[in-house]
């Protein structure tokens, strides 16, 4: 059975992890963490001072994860997109969450000044929303609120229908 390929993307704190690990349960798709495969794999090329972070190696990150995306069913966690492949997703979700709501989320992770307002900034312009826009096919990208518990089912639910529909289309 070919399954499909989901990114879920958006700014730091808007709940990408939190939804990747429950659609990953209730669809028997993996879920990815690219976070997580970057420590375990120390696929980094420096540290980044200012935002007290390391810094991704994407080259590295892509070629860690070919094999798994090429095998389909995959949900994939990160707050950037661009670097990779185009041809790795049937579907991008962008998580959008309100400023107030995602500053107490930020600042609960004692993120640094800079880093939180950099955070913020980057959520009120949706500049990950604009780079998932510019690095895929348009229709294949798909903003959803990300404020509330019951707004997290709705996006839960509203994902799970779509690779129903997807799995119906895709194995005749």
């Amino acid at each position: 059975m070919v399954l499909p390929n989901i990114l879920i993307t958006g700014t730091p704190g808007v709940g990408k992890t939190t939804l990747g690990k429950e659609l990953a349960s209730r669809s028997g798709l993996k879920y990815i963490n690219v976070g997580d495969v970057a420590r375990e794999g120390a696929l980094y090329s420096g540290f980044d001072e200012e935002y007290d972070c390391p810094i991704l190696d994407e080259e590295k990150v892509v070629d860690e994860l070919e094999n798994h995306m090429t095998e389909g069913g995959v949900i994939v966690d990160y707050h950037g997109c661009d670097f990779f492949p185009e041809r790795w997703f049937h579907a991008v979700f962008v998580l959008r969450t309100d400023n107030s709501i995602l500053y107490k989320r930020l600042e609960t992770r004692g993120y640094n000044e800079k880093k939180l307002r950099d955070n913020i900034e980057c959520e009120i312009f949706q500049v990950l929303y604009e780079e998932a826009m510019l690095s895929y096919r348009e229709d294949i990208v798909h903003q959803l609120p990300s404020n509330t518990p019951e707004e997290l089912e709705e996006n839960i639910s509203q994902i799970l229908g779509w690779i129903e529909q997807w799995v119906k289309d895709h194995n005749p």
